[in-house]
């Protein structure tokens, strides 16, 4: 009987095709993530010229949750603030019953890259709150976060896509940056010192996102024609998406709704 044997370096490579070894390093097997690698923008510039808008706003159907006031007595500094009515900002329902810090953004559909830019976004710990409540923020652009309180809070970036990360800030003035590699939308930003604070980041590759705000409104321009998938993202009620076509100099308007119910 003859006997076959096999070099070392063969048996390596043969593993190495069985299992996989020549995939991207960043693929992943999560669909969610998946999806949001799908939106990177090519390494091409846009192909057509940037005419188009895409807008609306996002409203609230129903009776609008009650905002609870922030329990923030074990901290006397926090405390202090309690005459500026500061409250819960995990669902805002404005007047008009449109819903605040809901992150809107193109999905799918964007081709091109798009320089990211110098300057950075910040992010402020102020009266024992995290302001803005909800940011975007490029990936590769710099997230300044900083401390304009007289006292300690603590920073913790709870990525899923991205590393996690979690650090002091002792001192009124401090400040950190960071920068991500990776899409997210949201990762959770918080404070571990004071369980309230909290803040979400919307991290995509090109700049055709949005918050809402007063009157729930948002507005994507410069877009090349074509089509879309935009998504609203809510950190309680989750995401929605609309598929969008939009023409040559064309304004599209469209509305999201949200509610209690799924």
């Amino acid at each position: 009987m003859r006997t076959f044997y096999l070099s070392l370096p063969l048996v390596l490579a043969l593993l190495m095709i069985g299992c996989g070894g020549g995939d991207d390093p960043e693929a992943s097997s999560d669909p969610v993530a998946d999806e949001e690698v799908d939106e990177t923008a090519a390494d091409t510039e846009p192909a057509a010229a940037p005419t188009a808008t895409i807008k609306g706003a996002v409203k609230f159907e129903g009776k609008a949750p009650r905002r609870r006031k922030l329990d923030m007595g074990a901290e006397p500094f926090c405390e202090s603030h309690k005459d500026e009515n500061l409250r819960d900002e995990s669902v805002v329902v404005n007047d008009d019953g449109t819903l605040r810090n809901v992150f809107v953004w193109i999905k799918k559909g964007v081709k091109g890259k798009y320089p990211v830019p110098s300057e950075p976004v910040v992010i402020t710990q102020a009266n024992c709150q995290y302001v803005p409540h909800v940011i975007g923020v490029r990936v590769g652009q710099r997230l300044i976060i900083e401390n304009t309180d007289p006292l300690m809070h603590n920073v913790h970036g709870l990525g899923k896509r991205n590393k996690e990360f979690n650090y002091a800030q002792a001192r009124q003035g401090m400040k950190n940056e960071e920068v991500f590699r990776r899409p997210e939308v949201m990762l959770e930003l918080k404070c571990d010192v004071h369980g309230w604070m909290s803040a979400y980041l919307g991290i995509v590759r090109h700049p055709f996102f949005a918050v809402t705000g007063d009157g729930g409104t948002f507005e994507l321009g410069k877009l090349p024609p074509g089509d879309y998938t935009i998504q609203a993202v809510h950190e309680v009620y989750g995401g929605k998406t609309r598929n969008v076509t939009v023409g040559d100099n064309e304004t599209k308007d469209i509305t999201f709704t949200f509610s209690k119910q799924p």
